[in-house]
């Protein structure tokens, strides 16, 4: 772990919103052994993760929030579907359709990412993500989960991976499915604007996306490769592997 005490130091003079924010060192090795233990239980969720950070902080800046913003909502999305190493395999490996009672267990995956960061939730920029993983469920019109907020009532955070954390899932390809197109895809969240996803984000989002290089400039920033230093993560979005 000598890298991650090395960071961690580097760190400790950071200015987010206005103040110092020291991350300390051994807030970012449970980090980075959540993020291990996502990968053993689950590749293709770990994978999941990586690109929903790097595309919900370009995302972000792309709405252009402020600096300390974009870096709780890249660590939001990094850390918003590790409790599904808590959903039962049959479950969360399931290829069709889940049941009532199934998808009411999934449903649950939120609020087990939140418990799953409760031992770094002392530290106060890891405290700032709990609102974007809790609520990245929630949707615009109310109809969403685990609280169905409302419009503006849900945290920006969550606004934002809404979008991305769909639109991958929309076109990445599984074992049992082939991934959508991108202009599917596109589609499908312009007809949801205003209903499940906040209609600005959407709108940004699809002004930019297409010139996002995913792969090659969308790079986590210090602490994140930190946490995720020594994994290499099985597959990462590359231009010519996302269908146009």
């Amino acid at each position: 772990m000598g890298m991650a005490h090395e960071m961690a130091d580097e760190m400790a003079d950071e200015k987010a919103d206005g103040t110092s924010k020291d991350i300390p060192d051994w807030s970012v090795e449970i980090a980075q052994s959540i993020m291990v233990k996502v990968k053993e239980k689950d590749a293709e969720t770990f994978d999941h993760c990586v690109r929903v950070s790097r595309m919900a902080r370009l995302l972000a800046e792309a709405a252009c929030l402020p600096e300390s913003e974009c870096r709780v909502i890249e660590y939001a999305g990094l850390f918003h579907d590790i409790g599904k190493v808590g959903v039962p395999d049959d479950i969360l490996m399931k290829p069709s359709k889940l049941t009532d009672s199934e998808y009411e267990v999934m449903k649950s995956h939120p609020l087990l990412s939140c418990e799953i960061l409760k031992p770094i939730s002392s530290v106060e920029f890891f405290a700032k993500t709990l609102p974007g993983v809790r609520h990245h469920h929630e949707r615009y019109d109310g109809r969403g989960y685990p609280e169905g907020l409302m419009g503006e009532k849900i945290p920006i955070a969550s606004r934002v991976i809404l979008v991305v954390d769909t639109f991958d899932a929309m076109t990445w390809s599984r074992p049992y499915r082939k991934g959508l197109p991108a202009a599917v895809a596109y589609k499908e969240l312009k007809e949801f604007a205003g209903r499940q996803f906040d209609p600005r984000m959407v709108d940004v989002f699809l002004q930019f996306h297409s010139r996002w290089n995913i792969g090659q400039h969308a790079q986590f920033s210090e602490i994140g490769e930190t946490i995720l230093a020594g994994l290499k993560p099985g597959a990462l979005i590359r231009p010519s592997e996302v269908a146009s």
